[in-house]
């Protein structure tokens, strides 16, 4: 979930002015955490306070989702978040709007944290998703990036993860960096963005390899990012602790509260 976090605040300032390098400072001033890092920590404090815990063997009441996106974003709600959101947060409605962007994938990471098996991780991933994001490719986005984020986090390399992701959700994962990089453009959709995430952690050398391997490609750079940054943190053994510190001195009271009380409990 750190990852998630660091790699929101990193490339959060080339969402809208992409780079195409791995050359830039990592601790820029102008970085800040989004709705990216609002809505992973949404979903941690579910997962803290759900009553199904510390068990793990059944699924979370989907309204408590509803309940803390909801009051996330009236706590927070200078954000960037994308129009539909907002008109749902902002609304009386409960239902989901039927999007296919890759807001289901960028806040998935605590589930693939907190539960300690694949096919409860999968289908609270949807679950998840579905409060909002209830597009087949939103879910499937959310439980790809679930599925990394646990394989990696019980130590399976990453030719398995590959294989098990191309498999299991028919992504495309064979093209590298440098064929993406050239004509690569926003996109919001899971689709077109959860494997170019997926991708850039799996050509990383090192954690900070992954984030720069993410925000190098451009798009939606934020959330590639932070999607990279989750798989990459479980697999190469945790946050450097240089870019911890500095990610932590950027989170308000609140968010740095429920950061620290789900790593104590999750990540011991």
């Amino acid at each position: 979930m750190l990852g998630a976090i660091a790699g929101d605040m990193i490339g959060s300032i080339y969402e809208f002015d992409n780079i195409k390098t791995k050359d830039f400072s990592l601790f820029d001033d102008r970085c800040h955490f989004t709705d990216d890092t609002i809505l992973t920590l949404a979903v941690a404090e579910v997962i803290l306070n759900a009553d199904e815990f510390p068990d793990k063997t059944k699924y979370i009441d989907q309204f408590q989702y509803i309940q803390q996106f909801k009051s996330y974003y009236s706590e927070y709600s200078h954000i960037g978040y994308d129009s539909d959101f907002k008109e749902w947060a902002t609304s009386s409605r409960i239902t989901p709007y039927t999007s296919d962007g890759n807001g289901a994938a960028m806040r998935v990471s605590p589930v693939a944290s907190a539960f300690d098996n694949l096919n409860i991780v999968l289908e609270e991933a949807k679950r998840s998703a579905e409060v909002t994001h209830n597009h087949p490719e939103a879910i499937k986005g959310a439980q790809a990036t679930a599925a990394a984020i646990f394989l990696a986090r019980t130590g399976y390399d990453k030719n398995t993860i590959k294989t098990y992701i191309q498999k299991t959700f028919n992504y495309n994962l064979e093209q590298t960096l440098n064929q993406i990089r050239p004509n690569y453009k926003l996109d919001f959709s899971c689709s077109g963005s959860v494997p170019q995430a997926i991708i850039a952690f799996l050509e990383s050398t090192d954690f900070e390899d992954a984030i720069r391997n993410a925000v190098s490609l451009g798009g939606d750079s934020d959330t590639i990012a932070c999607i990279a940054g989750a798989i990459a943190e479980p697999f190469y053994g945790g946050v450097p602790e240089e870019i911890a510190e500095w990610v932590l001195t950027k989170l308000d009271d609140h968010l740095w509260t429920i950061t620290d009380k789900f790593m104590a409990q999750y990540y011991a």
